[in-house]
């Protein structure tokens, strides 16, 4: 028996472990889980126990991905189509001030790293 990692969860939002972990069960294929470290070095993973079950684990993992990804891209596009999701330019609209002292923020940064190299040539 040697273990591999499925799903490294390190970045991974609780609702997806959630039904990867229920897909799993759901297949019967058996798997372990190692916590996050407590200093944030490892975050957990989900692991196949079975050297046998890893590649219907990693087909039924990859045909979950496809449908998590489908399911996100036509949420994003319905909001697009409804104007829900922001842009540059609505951002500005809805807070001139803000981008106003992003873009002094931006010259400012930028005349700091400039400044060496003008008074280096001078």
């Amino acid at each position: 028996m040697v273990a591999k990692l499925l799903l490294n969860l390190r970045g991974v939002p609780d609702d997806e472990a959630d039904e990867i972990r229920a897909l799993l069960a759901e297949r019967n294929i058996p798997f372990y889980e190692t916590p996050p470290s407590r200093w944030g070095i490892s975050a957990g993973g989900i692991w196949i126990t079975e050297r046998a079950d890893v590649e219907a684990a990693e087909r039924a993992f990859a045909q979950y991905q496809r449908r998590r990804l489908e399911k996100a891209r036509a949420e994003y596009l319905a909001a697009r189509r409804s104007g829900a999701v922001g842009t540059i330019g609505s951002a500005v609209r809805e807070d001139p001030m803000r981008a106003v002292v992003v873009l002094l923020g931006i010259a400012f940064a930028l005349a700091l790293l400039v400044l060496p190299i003008l008074l280096l040539a001078w």
